[in-house]
């Protein structure tokens, strides 16, 4: 695989071959979270904007070349990728903004962007010889591992904190996972699933160990230059948890650079909840990152003890973006918005950016004249309950059309 280089430390630097299963570096322990390093002029070789042209594959396996797999059967796996990017043609306004861009990924195979990780997780397991793979999750992570390795024809072992929305797990037990539901937290479910991998020699999906992981969500990146006709929008806005999405972002639209795609990187504004935020108080106090508790709707970015902390931080500081928290509250009115003024249906943890971008407009960060891509990173169908929490209940009337004229809830219909 002449294109891929090798790995390079994200704390030390250090660079190694490229093996198939090393996760982290070996001098710097579990916290040394390798990136992977590719050949470009390899790359090059066989990738550009040219054969992208000539490309009819419209999933995320067109970027193949700038992924680390032998690339071989991937036409049998789900479609995963080539999500819709809707301008937006009554959000923009309301925010204040002239160009708003919705990349929504609720449209992937179960829903959700993180299909884009497990999608190389199993074609790397297959690969490597594995019939079972395994990760934590709260939510999303996990269905997209079970999703995929079922049509693949693999076992999966899935650990979850036990406040996992209910439609996640129904996901899981349809698509066959053997679920454990940890009594803890996120940190406490990611430490057993640590543990049994271990004994039991499964894959690890661990997007927080796993440098594998960030190189498929990067190319909701690729996505959105090739789209945009490899002009990208001024800012890019995603919501965070682990920190392996926001990094696989900012290392999508950085190939595509390397490779003379496009001119720049677009600011990346990283957005949480204010119930769990430890990258925007590290941010604001200028300290290191602390555990924080996991208090917010959005489960998918529950993450109090992120693991992929430096990929998330060089995302935001070296594209010249900004971090940015916003309340649960803030969250339910972006469902809201999103879907009744786009018609776009995002669960919390989606629809946190969106959020995230309309206060980063009121407080000045985001220009009004600055083009937006926000991501919308799962659909709103894994929460119905906070959906409904979000969006009320409906008008419940006799059927008897007199009754509905005299409550008065329907109006003449325009002509």
């Amino acid at each position: 695989m002449k294109r891929v280089a090798g790995y390079r430390c994200t704390i030390c630097g250090k660079e190694y071959p490229f093996g198939p299963e090393l996760m982290t570096c070996p001098s710097c322990g579990e916290k040394g979270i390798l990136d992977i390093v590719y050949d470009y002029s390899e790359v090059k070789s066989v990738f550009s904007k040219e054969t992208l042209k000539k490309d009819h594959d419209n999933s995320m396996w067109r970027y193949r070349a700038l992924m680390p797999i032998q690339g071989e059967g991937l036409s049998d796996f789900l479609r995963i990728g080539w999500t819709p990017l809707y301008r937006s043609l009554r959000l923009g306004r309301q925010l204040g903004l002239e160009t708003l861009y919705i990349k929504d990924d609720g449209f992937n195979p179960t829903g959700s962007l993180k299909d884009r990780a497990s999608g190389v997780a199993v074609a790397k397991a297959i690969e490597l010889g594995y019939d079972t793979i395994s990760c934590s999750s709260t939510g999303n992570a996990a269905s997209s591992c079970a999703g995929n390795a079922a049509r693949m024809g693999l076992k999966t072992v899935i650990f979850v904190p036990e406040r996992a929305p209910l439609g996640k797990v129904a996901q899981l037990l349809i698509f066959g996972a053997n679920v454990v539901s940890v009594k803890g937290d996120y940190r406490q479910t990611f430490e057993l699933s640590k543990a049994a991998i271990e004994k039991w020699g499964f894959y690890n999906r661990n997007a927080g160990i796993n440098p594998v992981m960030t190189e498929g969500k990067k190319t909701v990146a690729l996505e959105i230059a090739e789209q945009l006709n490899w002009n990208p929008t001024d800012w890019v806005a995603i919501s965070v948890g682990d920190g392996c999405t926001i990094g696989g972002v900012y290392n999508g639209f950085y190939d595509l650079l390397q490779l003379g795609m496009i001119d720049r990187i677009p600011k990346i504004l990283g957005v949480q909840s204010t119930g769990c935020c430890p990258f925007v108080d590290a941010d604001r106090t200028g300290s290191i990152l602390k555990p924080t508790p996991e208090n917010t709707i959005a489960d998918s970015i529950a993450v109090g003890v992120p693991r992929n902390p430096v990929k998330a931080q060089r995302a935001v500081k070296d594209s010249g973006g900004a971090w940015i928290a916003v309340s649960d509250e803030d969250i339910l009115d972006a469902m809201r918005l999103l879907g009744r003024t786009e018609g776009v249906f995002g669960e919390p943890a989606g629809v946190t950016a969106t959020a995230g971008v309309k206060a980063a407009v009121a407080s000045g960060v985001i220009k009004p004249h600055e083009s937006v891509t926000v991501v919308s990173t799962g659909s709103g169908l894994k929460d119905v309950k906070n959906a409904m929490e979000a969006a009320g209940e409906p008008f419940k009337c006799e059927p008897d059309i007199r009754v509905l004229e005299a409550r008065g809830k329907i109006g003449r219909a325009h002509v």
